[in-house]
């Protein structure tokens, strides 16, 4: 599965939620309208029963035909269970059937999903018996670039249950140290400064010491980051990008993860409409899509300074602007003109030659 197409994809549903969620209400509005698309683009075929079983049955104990939502089956067996809730419910931690169900069947993933948010389940501190917590969680409205290589590998094209199971224990501990460090450093705790002025404060670790260096700690790691988003700009620079265009873009990549930026249908149109334009000139593996606050960049070989075109959308008006010799800006009615620039936007690809 091509990961360009696959990361589109997933986040036109993710758009589709958005726009979705208040007119969803039952859970079974939810499991037809945003988990079996979510699984059709995973590759499985949602209308078979023997490859996405509904109401699968595993029974429990004393407990006979007890039932859970899904389950995804190879050779007749069980891989991943699924437990479906409502769009409008919250996941809860303990009260998941599939804690009980897990145990009784051959399967090694259980994943718990509202339609959204998406935890996935297996068993490493103990054989058979699911974990109380994930070890991969991610949300399909606030998805993360670097969560889609970890999600495309429960494509059915790439599912690996040995390669997906020996990662697990990497992914969940990440995301605890993570979790850990962005507590620590928008609160840091009594112990973890403590830990810090070791290496550099001599005296007495007393109360009052701590609670006078709490706030010294917290600039220290933030100043930190920023000198390290300073860096890479300095480095950029050095490396001889003079364009107040280009730099703007690169800081801006640099602070990607601390902006809430969402990707419109429309931009992804975009993104679409161009790799078309140019297959029979290139390898549309080579092209990919860059998005920012000021505008929706296509890009070539996943470099910024190798930049096609740029889609603007505002309220008043929509255009493109060319990566030619004097930079030419087009206004544009919708997305699919950019097609009529054909014999325009083609040449530019003689630069990269």
């Amino acid at each position: 599965m091509e990961q360009d197409q696959f990361t589109a994809n997933v986040k036109v549903l993710g758009d589709r939620i958005t726009q979705l969620k208040e007119s969803i209400i039952t859970e079974e509005a939810t499991k037809t309208s945003l988990i079996m698309p979510f699984f059709q683009i995973l590759g499985y075929d949602v209308f078979n029963p023997l490859e996405f079983t509904p109401e699968f049955i595993a029974d429990v104990g004393i407990k006979k035909g007890e039932k859970v939502d899904y389950a995804i089956l190879a050779d007749g067996k069980p891989l991943i269970l699924i437990e479906a809730k409502s769009i409008n419910e919250k996941l809860k931690k303990h009260d998941s059937q599939l804690f009980r169900y897990f145990g009784t069947t051959s399967a090694k993933f259980g994943i718990l999903t509202n339609g959204d948010e998406y935890r996935i389940y297996t068993d490493l501190e103990a054989p058979n018996k699911m974990d109380p917590t994930p070890f991969f969680t991610f949300s399909l409205t606030d998805l993360q670039d670097v969560q889609i290589p970890e999600i495309i590998k429960f494509h059915k094209e790439n599912f690996d249950v040995e390669a997906i199971a020996k990662n697990a224990s990497d992914l969940k501990y990440l995301g605890h140290i993570k979790k850990f460090i962005e507590q620590e450093i928008d609160n840091p705790s009594e112990e973890f400064v403590k830990f810090v002025i070791n290496e550099v404060y001599e005296g007495m670790k007393t109360k009052a010491v701590i609670d006078k260096f709490t706030p010294v700690v917290r600039r220290g790691f933030r100043q930190y980051i920023s000198d390290q988003v300073n860096n890479k700009l300095s480095a950029a620079l050095n490396n001889n990008v003079s364009s107040s265009v280009e730099v703007e873009e690169i800081l801006q990549d640099s602070l990607a993860e601390e902006v809430e930026i969402e990707t419109t249908h429309e931009e992804l149109e975009a993104f679409t409409t161009v790799k078309l334009l140019l297959k029979d000139k290139i390898d549309t593996s080579r092209i990919f899509f860059r998005d920012n606050r000021s505008y929706f960049n296509i890009i070539l070989d996943d470099n910024i300074r190798k930049w096609i075109l740029r889609l603007h959308v505002n309220n008043s008006r929509k255009f493109i602007t060319l990566n030619d010799e004097a930079k030419t800006t087009i206004d544009i009615n919708e997305v699919l003109d950019i097609y009529n620039h054909a014999d325009k936007i083609i040449p530019i690809l003689d630069n990269y030659q």
